[in-house]
């Protein structure tokens, strides 16, 4: 264990990566699609052989000392890692390029599902492969958020910790357990990986009795766990768990909303638990609302049509709008096979602005969900609330205690400052987007989508979907650059361009 913490952070995940092509190469030998299984098997092979190789050479020397270069690594990993990993995907496919491949693995890897491929094109091992790289980018997701952005109050813990963005706090949780940053890497993947592999595991099996082929509930299961939104058959709605696998899907949806579903609180101050959680209870809260608004809106339309009175079909209306909404809020994009039953209910199309703002807010700090994350628009509402108060009664006193004061001003003013650069950042994307021939609802939709790591916004959002494949390579480049910054957010790169984090 000693000599892992010693290794690069990155030679470390490409080991991890290369590893794991051997399980596609096992499915493909067992179907006899001979092709895909050396084509995963030899990259397995090498990877893993130059990652042994480079770790024996780097043996005598320590990486990860500080928090900072791991922030650079793990910058590094979305970046480098999914070009190792392309390497086998593009060979077992044959028929793409290998900007095609590289793409398709950073959207993978960050967790975001966007496709250029439809499901048929691809075997049972590439699907696979697409599902596992996705799963391995949202539990990356899970240990970084304890072990590198947590100790530098970045990924949302800025707004409730006592340090300032970039810099280690003096006291809390991240420093809890040890100050050496490999050991609290490894510490903190002890305590999790059980935990995401156990709760994709009792998925998958929940997943294949209620109906689903064992490939079809493994994928579901990885991308439901990661966010990613992955699917060897366009969704749930093409499964044959129906509306029983929607609902087991929809309860495992909740851990994108907390962190504290999974485990305790990873940030520098205490916080109540699940019941008493600001996320979680404004993510229920949206979860529930919106449906309900939509549900209304549809009602009203159906008298009509004359089929107000047509109760299953306003069940079933109901339903998908509960799912698809939890789906996208969470930022995983699934879409329920009764969402459309709300159009045919009433005669309205569902407008996908809606979508697009339920991607926007996105799930949990320190969760697989991407996103602005419910925390900073829980520090907005309340600074917003106190504003309102101190407009009615001006002399009044606001709630006590160290969080509270937090939360009211500096993490509101934190949460401001990051969502005006993601409002800067949506319209930067969205230029560039626009400078190379898409127009403005599309170019709209692919940044949002890329920048809140929700890549079936894509399919679901714009009144006509975008094909990815008839893009041009620069528009792939940028969709995929909008992928990692969503993922690891602009504060962070900004913070790894300040000289005063290389100071140790």
């Amino acid at each position: 264990m000693g000599a892992l913490t010693r290794m690069p952070l990155l030679l470390l995940l490409t080991g991890i990566a290369s590893a794991a092509m051997i399980l596609p190469a096992a499915v493909s030998l067992a179907q006899e699609q001979y092709h895909d299984a050396r084509s995963f098997f030899y990259a397995a092979l090498v990877g893993m052989v130059l990652t042994a190789l480079i770790a024996i050479a780097q043996g005598t020397r320590r990486h990860n000392t500080t928090p900072s270069r791991q922030l650079f690594a793990l910058l590094a990993a979305y970046v480098l890692l999914p070009a190792v990993m392309a390497v086998p995907f593009h060979e077992a496919v044959r028929t793409t390029t290998y900007l095609n491949a590289f793409f398709e693995m950073v959207s993978s890897f960050t967790t975001t599902g966007a496709t250029l491929f439809d499901p048929a094109r691809l075997s049972d091992a590439e699907h696979l492969w697409r599902a596992q790289v996705g799963w391995m980018g949202g539990l990356l997701t899970w240990v970084a958020a304890v072990a590198i952005l947590a100790p530098l109050t970045l990924g949302g813990f800025e707004i409730t910790a006592s340090g300032e963005p970039g810099q280690s706090v003096d006291a809390g949780a991240a420093r809890r357990d040890t100050s050496d940053p490999a050991q609290r890497l490894m510490t903190a993947s002890r305590a999790l990986v059980p935990i995401y592999g156990g709760l994709t595991l009792a998925l998958w099996i929940m997943l294949m009795v209620a109906g689903d082929r064992p490939l079809v509930a493994i994928s579901h299961a990885m991308s439901t766990m990661s966010t990613s939104g992955i699917s060897p058959v366009g969704g749930p709605q093409a499964a044959g768990s129906g509306m029983a696998g929607e609902m087991i899907l929809f309860c495992f949806l909740f851990f994108s909303l907390s962190r504290l579903t999974f485990s305790g609180d990873t940030g520098a101050v205490n916080r109540p638990g699940l019941r008493k959680d600001p996320e979680f209870r404004m993510g229920l809260a949206i979860a529930a609302l919106v449906p309900v608004v939509l549900f209304l809106r549809h009602w009203i339309a159906s008298f009509d049509v004359g089929e107000e009175q047509n109760l299953l079909m306003a069940l079933r209306a109901l339903w998908g709008g509960v799912f698809t909404a939890l789906s996208f809020l969470s930022t995983t994009g699934f879409v329920s096979a009764d969402w459309v039953q709300a159009q045919g209910w009433s005669g309205l199309p569902t407008p996908g602005l809606i979508l697009m703002g339920l991607s926007i807010v996105g799930g949990g700090v320190a969760t697989t969900a991407g996103g602005v994350k419910l925390l900073r628009i829980y520090a907005l509402f309340v600074a917003g609330r106190r504003e309102l108060e101190r407009l009615v009664h001006p002399h009044s006193i606001g709630h006590s205690g160290v969080t509270a004061r937090r939360m009211r001003r500096q993490g509101a003013l934190i949460a401001w400052v990051f969502f005006m650069l993601f409002a800067m950042s949506v319209a930067a994307f969205s230029l560039m987007f626009a400078i190379l021939g898409l127009d403005f609802e599309n170019a709209m939709v692919l940044t949002v989508a890329g920048l809140t790591n929700c890549g079936p916004l894509i399919r679901a959002a714009g009144e006509a979907p975008v094909t990815l494949a008839q893009t041009s390579d620069w528009a792939k480049l940028t969709l995929g650059a909008a992928m990692v910054l969503g993922r690891l957010e602009l504060m962070a790169i900004i913070v790894l361009l300040t000289p005063g984090i290389w100071r140790d």
